[in-house]
């Protein structure tokens, strides 16, 4: 009988999915949630959208957009034709054929996991829960979330995993502000541990993206999504402390860089700043170390490099104040003008910026501050746990010489760093972003 049923439910997921007749369901609908649901609705896929926050499901309804690099007419595009339905209401759930879990897996204040927004989403699922659904998961999170947390809530629903639910794991790829990657192009990651479930997964999408990479296990797909980031995280901690080494011998450490590129193997380039951010890399060391906790190893080399990635923003405060008292002014009582909020360029990303911390910083050792950022305007400071200081509406000669130091901490393409070095007493570059600039370079410090 058990054989029969899992047949039947899966041969029917399996003949939806080649007639291109499935809804996708997305929960979560920020910086992965939403391209993803794009996604779908380019390639033909009907597509409910879940989020909590009633601001965003009004937003999309009138096909407006809340992420800049989104623009409203991607929105109208999705809810042409219906494509696209976004909605605070779970019960709704029942209607999808598919459900990909994008929600946030930030770390506590005592930098453990925190998973509430997977469980609460879970727990959300279960009453509106039918034979025949695909469960994915996409979050970032430690090998285990998948089999150890998402699957025990679901199973309250009374449906059994793999017979009549389905349930894997495909970890976003998401690079916001990339132009040289869609989310269709990049290979997903798939991985389920029954063999229905993973039938299920790899038929989905395998019709959505161009190349799907299956792996044996809803786990392996989980640490290859972690063993990405924690390369980023450990490669650039190696630069942060080859950049500090470097500023102590009068080096310059992305000329060194850009010198060691030119090497045609065996070297691939990573480059220094204030301090790591967005949703991944800051994060996903964390998360590994403490799973690796309760198998009683210590991931030494990891947390190694955590801990410099940490420590860059206050590497950038000291640095701050020894410029500026080479130039006889104390940091206490300097006016800074921080350039960028955003955790990289050209996006309106704050999640785990380094500027937000430096900004932190600076106001807890007597600075008065002010920033700048034209893709954060109107910065929401509460939903950051505050942010000090003055926001300047335009970047202005007169804003740039009323500051003792100008503090650039977001390369975005649109700044004019000849204009800011120009109209600056200092400039601390912790991007390297004046480095083509010729005049006035007795002005910048390296941060």
């Amino acid at each position: 009988m058990a054989d029969s049923t899992r047949s039947s439910h899966l041969e029917k997921f399996l003949q939806k999915a080649r007639d291109r007749q499935l809804v996708a369901g997305v929960v979560g609908l920020g910086y992965v949630g939403l391209p993803l649901a794009q996604l779908f609705t380019s390639r033909g896929i009907r597509v409910l959208g879940l989020d909590i926050d009633a601001a965003k499901i009004n937003k999309l309804m009138k096909g407006e957009s809340y992420i800049r690099h989104f623009p409203n007419a991607v929105i109208q595009g999705m809810r042409q034709g219906d494509q696209f339905t976004a909605t605070a209401d779970f019960s709704q759930v029942s209607k999808a054929d598919t459900i990909s879990i994008c929600v946030p897996t930030p770390l506590d204040n005592t930098r453990q996991p925190d998973l509430t927004a997977v469980r609460e989403t879970a727990k959300s699922l279960v009453p509106h829960l039918r034979a025949g659904q695909l469960v994915i998961l996409e979050s970032t999170t430690y090998p285990g979330t998948t089999t150890e947390v998402v699957v025990p809530i679901i199973e309250q629903s009374g449906l059994k995993i793999g017979e009549e639910l389905f349930v894997g794991y495909s970890p976003e790829r998401e690079d916001p502000g990339n132009p040289d990657f869609s989310a269709r192009t990049i290979p997903k990651v798939v991985g389920a541990n029954d063999p229905s479930s993973r039938q299920a997964l790899e038929s989905f999408y395998s019709g959505v993206f161009d190349s799907i990479v299956p792996v044996s296990s809803s786990e392996a797909a989980e640490m290859a999504k972690i063993l990405e980031n924690i390369y980023r995280c450990v490669n650039i901690a190696l630069v942060n402390e080859l950049k500090m080494l470097c500023q102590r011998m009068g080096l310059n450490i992305w000329e060194v860089i850009d010198a060691a590129k030119t090497k045609p193997f065996g070297f691939q380039a990573f480059y220094p700043g204030p301090g790591l951010g967005g949703h991944c890399i800051p994060v996903d060391p964390f998360y590994l170390s403490w799973k690796a906790r309760e198998f009683d190893f210590t991931t030494r080399f990891i947390e190694l490099a955590g801990e410099v990635n940490t420590d860059m923003p206050y590497e950038v405060v000291n640095r701050l104040a020894e410029g500026l008292s080479d130039r006889k002014t104390a940091l206490r009582g300097a006016k800074i003008l921080a350039l960028g909020l955003a955790y990289k360029k050209n996006v309106d990303d704050c999640r785990e910026s380094p500027a937000i911390k430096i900004l932190k910083i600076l106001a807890d050792r007597g600075a008065e501050i002010s920033y700048f950022d034209p893709y954060v305007t109107g910065y929401v400071s509460h939903r950051y746990g505050g942010l000090p200081g003055r926001e300047v509406g335009e970047l202005t000669a007169a804003e740039l010489a009323n500051a003792d130091a100008a503090l650039i901490l977001t390369d975005h393409d649109c700044f004019d760093c000849d204009f800011i070095v120009e109209h600056s007493k200092m400039v601390l570059d912790t991007r390297n972003a004046t480095g083509k600039v010729k005049n006035g370079r007795e002005k910048i410090v390296q941060g």
